[in-house]
């Protein structure tokens, strides 16, 4: 299923000069009369938005994140996936059900679609959360070039299997490899990107090298890292967290104040270099995917 939103253009995405230069980003953003024109989804960081952010650091982003399969302390990705992972040569399998199912080299994958920069909001389901500058492809662009079968309605996501360069797989801590699962039109829609980088910078292996699924009104742990495989199937997948704690992880995941998770509160975040927590966004504050989820019960469907 196509949703038929309009095609971002490339002047309404953050220019990569301004990210990269705080001080010339807020200059910027500050006689950034036009903002209220930009469509919320690139508002994370401007002045006039929902919320007034600004991208965390490259060191933030970098040093602190989830990714068990190099360990379970935040710190560990950094420590240990840049020493072990193998992001080249790097192949992502294509298949299920669709009329062009193959093997495509990380290279060609990206060379064959529209790169573009995107600066969104990443809120953890533990109640931290982020502002990141992406680089990446739309998933729609390569699901198009895949043509998907009327009998496919969510789309399947794999992460790499080898605990000889993920050591953390060696613990059973969770179900590996890592599964994650969206309905096709989540995937299609414009906001959803395969990330190949931040700051303008390939992506490092603590965050998901070469390639990662960025959706950013879902919880962090949707956001698989490191993928091989792509799937188009015709029953919902179950997610890694989902077979780890049925009552705790469902398939949706999406950002709502008004459902908590058993462990956090889900009302207010911390912001990674703040003190202070502030109030957390219905959909992370990407109102425009509301229509996704008309009539459908988000506490039961967590």
């Amino acid at each position: 299923m196509l949703i038929k939103k309009p095609e971002i253009p490339s002047s309404e995405i953050t220019p990569e000069g301004l990210y990269l230069n705080r001080r010339q980003w807020i200059g910027a953003a500050a006689g950034a009369v036009a903002a209220a024109s930009v469509p919320s989804a690139l508002l994370a960081c401007a002045p006039g938005g929902e919320q007034d952010d600004k991208p965390n650091s490259y060191e933030d982003i970098t040093s602190y994140n989830n990714f068990y399969e190099f360990g379970t302390d935040k710190s560990d990705p950094a420590r240990n996936a840049p020493r072990t992972l193998r992001t080249s040569p790097w192949t992502v399998e294509i298949g299920g059900l669709c009329d062009r199912p193959g093997r495509y080299a990380f290279n060609d994958l990206v060379r064959a679609n529209r790169v573009v920069d995107r600066t969104y909001r990443m809120r953890c389901v533990e109640a931290w959360s982020m502002v990141i500058p992406w680089r990446g492809i739309q998933l729609r662009d390569v699901i198009n070039q895949a043509r998907p079968r009327a009998g496919a309605r969510f789309v399947e996501f794999t992460t790499l299997h080898d605990p000889a360069q993920m050591p953390g797989q060696r613990r059973q801590v969770l179900d590996w490899p890592y599964l994650e699962g969206l309905r096709m039109d989540e995937a299609m829609h414009p906001l959803t990107l395969l990330a190949t980088g931040i700051y303008g910078r390939p992506l490092p292996a603590q965050n998901g090298a070469p390639l990662r699924l960025v959706v950013p009104w879902k919880y962090g742990f949707k956001n698989i890292k490191s993928i091989v495989r792509i799937r188009f199937v015709d029953r919902q997948p179950r997610n890694t967290w989902q077979v780890s704690a049925p009552t705790e992880y469902g398939f949706y995941a999406n950002v709502n104040p008004q459902v908590d998770h058993p462990r956090w509160s889900q009302a207010r975040e911390r912001r990674i270099g703040e003190w202070r927590r502030r109030p957390t966004l219905m959909f992370n504050g990407y109102s425009e995917v509301a229509s996704l989820y008309s009539g459908l019960d988000l506490r039961r469907n967590f």
